[in-house]
């Protein structure tokens, strides 16, 4: 008796990936590419199908839900797909939310074909793949937990990065100004550093954050 195949649906933005994804995986024994979707909101309208088992989740939508929210919402349901993140991000301001998620695992779209059919077939069964230079980073907040930034922290530097001030941050992520100063206080104190710029120039080289 042959085994049920490992439904997949590919939600990525860019055509061109999800193409590039459905030759790879196709080509593998048992794995079969049932639906794409081009947006987050697509995917998780079509998550919720019962005829998938694994979903291939970029984290960027342009506009609208992104890859973190859409897996949230994926995984909340009771006999929800496994989602495994596939994307060209791999700081900290990208892969924490996303494993906070519920991803199951997270693989950059530089990963070798083979690892890819792997992290599927991984997923599939519930276990998780992580890519090298994120699990890396995840071990090492855990063996420095002092000088870690927490998510919080994170989303605030990220915005920071983005040019905003302390007080657009602080409308952005429902906090006061006052507080969004006490984030920024202890990110000069974990990173060393004395100014925003330095705090965002180091915590970029760290992967932090996206450069």
């Amino acid at each position: 008796m042959t085994e049920s195949p490992i439904r997949l649906l590919l939600a990525d933005d860019h055509p061109v990936v999800r193409a590039g994804l459905r030759a790879v995986l196709e080509t593998e024994p048992g794995l079969t590419v049932v639906a794409e979707a081009a947006t987050a909101e697509e995917a998780v309208a079509r998550a919720a199908g019962g005829d998938i088992d694994v979903v291939l989740m970029d984290l960027q939508f342009g506009p609208g839900m992104g890859g973190a929210e859409a897996t949230a919402r994926i995984t909340e349901r009771p006999g929800a797909p496994r989602v495994l993140i596939v994307t060209t991000y791999d700081s900290d301001a990208d892969t924490l939310p996303a494993i906070e998620a519920g991803a199951t695992g997270y693989l950059l779209k530089d990963a070798p074909p083979e690892d890819l059919a792997a992290a599927v077939r991984t997923a599939a069964t519930g276990r998780t793949t992580l890519a090298p230079a994120v699990a890396d980073r995840l071990m090492n907040r855990l063996r420095t937990p002092a000088t870690t930034l927490t998510r919080r922290e994170t989303e605030v530097l990220s915005l920071v990065a983005e040019g905003l001030s302390n007080q657009a941050i602080g409308s952005r992520l429902h906090l006061t100004e006052g507080t969004v100063k006490s984030h920024l206080a202890r990110i000069y104190a974990k990173l060393d550093v004395d100014s925003r710029t330095s705090a965002v120039a180091t915590a970029a080289g760290l992967g932090l954050i996206r450069r």
